[in-house]
């Protein structure tokens, strides 16, 4: 499980001699839970990469905790980095080593054995479709291609939860199709998956969970159907701009007569236990 409780982090921006304080994340909460793939949605400077970045323990936060599978971030950095596999936008491979190569490097870093090592690999070569890359240099390596590669090297040591920033960004039909076949084979195996996306369609039909980060700021929480009948949308599409809208506007959806209208025909049933209004963790 990934707790995110109550996130801030800020970063300073010089400009000659004048210094500014830039919020990147400045109330994020959420969980994400094992056996699900929770989907965190956002507008371009939303906060989201931040957020990861943090949950990778990449950076620290200026306040607020998260925890990976119970161990914290900034406390236990190694315990967390050993539970967690991070698919991140920029693939870095090696691109003179192979993509078997690669990914025995990072096994051997991690204290994979060999013959282990070879078995999870065959498994995620038979997965992604990828034993014609295994032994060609990834130099010149589609986007697909390499998806596939830096995937295998995220999941080469067995981790509960998984990280995806954007992960079909410049990937064919048949390279996103065999990615939602992996993680729907990791969900079922009851792994804890944490997916960030601009694509609502891959969100509806991969997703148990939604995360709406704005400005900074977590805004509502719940199922795909859970957020349209929040906001009253037709589809997750206007659903995801009304609350971006509404944070714009600095309201929260608490405030909004459309889910004033919603929650009074539906009873108050329609929230989550454990949840506010917003669908945030309480």
């Amino acid at each position: 499980m990934i707790e995110v409780e109550r996130l801030a982090k800020s970063f300073t921006a010089r400009a000659g001699r004048r210094t500014t304080t830039v919020p990147a994340v400045q109330d994020v909460s959420f969980v994400a839970r094992d056996g699900r793939i929770t989907a965190l949605l956002g507008p371009n400077g939303a906060g989201k990469t931040t957020t990861l970045r943090v949950l990778a323990t990449l950076m620290k936060p200026d306040a607020g905790a998260a925890r990976i599978g119970g161990h914290d971030v900034v406390g236990e950095p190694h315990a967390v980095r050993s539970a967690l596999g991070v698919l991140s936008d920029a693939r870095g491979l090696y691109t003179r080593l192979t993509a078997r190569e690669n990914v025995a490097y990072y096994a051997k870093l991690r204290g994979i054995t060999a013959d282990v090592c070879a078995a999870r690999l065959q498994r995620f070569a038979d997965l992604l479709d990828m034993h014609a890359l295994l032994d060609r240099p990834t130099a010149g390596f589609s986007s697909g291609e390499r998806m596939k590669v830096a995937l295998a090297r995220a999941l080469i040591h067995d981790p509960q939860h998984l990280i995806l920033d954007e992960p079909t960004n410049g990937l064919d039909v048949m390279s996103t199709r065999a990615l939602r076949k992996l993680l729907a084979q990791l969900r079922a195996e009851g792994r804890c998956i944490l997916f960030s996306t601009h694509i609502m369609q891959e969100v509806e039909q991969l997703c148990d969970e939604i995360v709406v980060v704005a400005h900074g700021r977590a805004v509502a929480h719940g199922s795909a159907a859970e957020l349209r009948a929040l906001t009253g949308a037709a589809t997750l599409e206007d659903a995801f701009v009304a609350l971006a809208l509404e944070s714009d506007r600095g309201l929260g959806i608490a405030d909004c007569a459309s889910a004033g209208r919603v929650f009074a025909e539906q009873g108050a049933s329609s929230t989550s236990p454990g949840r506010d209004v917003r669908g945030i963790p309480e």
